[in-house]
C-alpha cells in the first residue's frame, strides 16, 4: 500500500520521510536484534548480573560467609584467617571490584536496549497517527460526498 500526503501541508523533506515512514513496516523484534549481535563477554556480564541480583546467590554467599568465619573462629589449628579475618575482607573487596563493573555492562547493554525500544516505538506510534489522521481525512471526505449525493 502506498500512501501520498499533501504536498501543501509540510515542507518536502517532512513530507518525503512521513511517507517513507508510512510505506515502511516500522515494528521490529528489538530483542532479536540485540541477540544477533552479542558478543560473548556481553552475554557473560548478563548472565553474571542475573546470578548476582539472585536470591540464589545471596543465601549462597551468605552460607559462603557463615562458614568461614565459623571455620576460622572455632578452630584451633589450620586457621588461615583468624579474627578480624582480615583475608575475608580482601576477598570481598576484590569480589565488589570485580562485579560491580560487570553488573554495570549489563545495566548500559540493557539502557541501549531500552533506548532502541523507545525509538522504535516512538516510529510505529508516529505512522500509527499519521495514518489514523489519514484515515480520519478519508471519512469525512466520504461523509461530505454522501451528503452531496443524498
Amino acid at each position: 500500500m502506498s500512501v501520498q500526503i499533501e504536498s501543501g501541508a509540510i515542507d518536502p523533506d517532512e513530507r518525503r520521510r512521513f511517507e517513507e515512514l508510512v510505506n515502511e513496516r516500522v515494528a521490529a523484534d528489538l530483542n532479536a536484534l540485540q541477540d544477533e549481535r552479542i558478543t560473548f563477554g556481553q552475554q557473560a556480564a548478563d548472565r553474571l548480573a542475573d546470578y548476582a541480583g539472585s536470591w540464589a546467590f545471596i543465601f549462597g554467599f551468605a552460607l559462603f560467609l557463615a562458614v568461614w568465619i565459623a571455620v576460622n573462629a572455632v578452630a584451633v589449628t589450620a586457621r588461615w584467617d583468624p579474627y578480624p579475618f582480615i583475608l575475608l575482607n580482601l576477598l570481598l573487596s576484590c569480589l565488589a571490584a570485580i562485579q560491580a563493573p560487570i553488573i554495570m555492562m549489563s545495566q548500559n547493554r540493557q539502557e541501549a536496549r531500552d533506548r532502541l525500544r523507545a525509538e522504535n516505538d516512538y516510529q510505529v506510534n508516529l505512522k500509527a497517527e499519521i495514518l489514523l489522521e489519514q484515515l480520519i481525512e478519508l471519512a469525512v471526505e466520504l461523509k461530505a460526498m454522501q451528503a452531496r449525493k443524498a
